[in-house]
């Protein structure tokens, strides 16, 4: 870090500059390492609330906000890096001026930022922002609203991550369990969640046609969850199907579609767990050299 000259206009061109050369060295360090190209990227918060499900809004009034938590914005993403960087020139001429007036000691009001769940994004205040940054400030007084969501955001790194949590809550639409249970249900495929839901809808036909009575959306969820996911998901593991790597959810449409093909039938014993095994274990010795 350069030492200040003392003259506000200099330390803050200097700061600006600095800035920006980093920037640019993360972005061609992550190209180098073949890392996803929006691994840089500021988490754009329209897309994050369309991906979760807005359900509400909370205004918490000034607080002191952690600045490593700031990692998106509503409407600057293409001025600045996840980390607040600029990356263009364009915003220097104001960057600068801002820079240089609180090195003269001029007051700041405070930035202004949505909440979701531990992450921060700028709705007014980019600049202000960058500049803590460049001071090395490890917090800036915000006013701060949080926004509630249908699903949580846990798990958001990149704007790419957005593709799950958008099926994932899409997929809870459609199947409606209570928290508790939802947070047993998790795939690393966005698209399996899709196929998850349409064989959970395809369960509840079946269900109804046994019992002769209309359950709604809520009751097959519950009972699917209960009466079908659990206890296969139990004599598989009992078993030893699946390994640490797999979820519970992988597991059981894995298994799905294994019994189908093998029985054509949606009957689940222990048998059929057991040829399902002999299956896994007699596709891995062919893989094997």
């Amino acid at each position: 870090m350069a030492r200040d000259t003392g003259f506000p206009d200099a330390d803050a061109e200097n700061d600006f500059s600095r800035l920006r050369r980093q920037a640019e060295l993360s972005r061609l360090g992550a190209w180098l390492r073949r890392q996803p190209a929006d691994v840089n990227t500021v988490l754009p918060f329209d897309d994050v609330v369309s991906a979760l499900g807005r359900t509400g809004e909370t205004y918490l009034g000034l607080q002191s906000v952690e600045i490593s938590s700031i990692v998106g914005s509503v409407d600057r993403t293409r001025d600045f890096d996840r980390y607040f960087r600029p990356t263009s020139p364009h915003v220097r001429a104001r960057w600068q001026r801002l820079a240089a007036a609180q090195r003269r000691g001029e007051a700041v009001p405070p930035v202004v930022l949505y909440r979701i769940g531990s992450m921060h994004f700028v709705v007014d205040g980019h600049h202000r922002v960058s500049i803590a940054i460049a001071r090395h400030d490890k917090v800036i007084d915000a006013y701060v609203t949080e926004i509630h969501t249908r699903i949580s955001p846990e798990g958001i790194r990149a704007p790419s991550d957005l593709v799950l949590k958008d099926h994932r809550r899409l997929f809870l639409s459609r199947v409606p369990l209570p928290q508790t249970q939802a947070s047993a249900i998790t795939v690393t495929d966005p698209f399996d969640y899709a196929e998850m839901a349409e064989a959970v809808e395809a369960w509840g036909f079946r269900l109804i046609q046994e019992t002769g009575e209309f359950l709604t959306r809520a009751e097959v969820a519950r009972r699917w969850f209960g009466e079908e996911f659990l206890p296969v998901v139990r004599m598989a593991r009992r078993a030893g199907i699946g390994d640490e790597n797999t979820s519970d959810a992988e597991l059981y449409m894995w298994l799905a579609s294994e019994r189908y093909r093998l029985v054509r039938s949606h009957v689940w014993d222990e048998q059929i767990i057991n040829e399902l095994r002999e299956r896994r274990d007699h596709r891995r010795r062919r893989r094997l050299p």
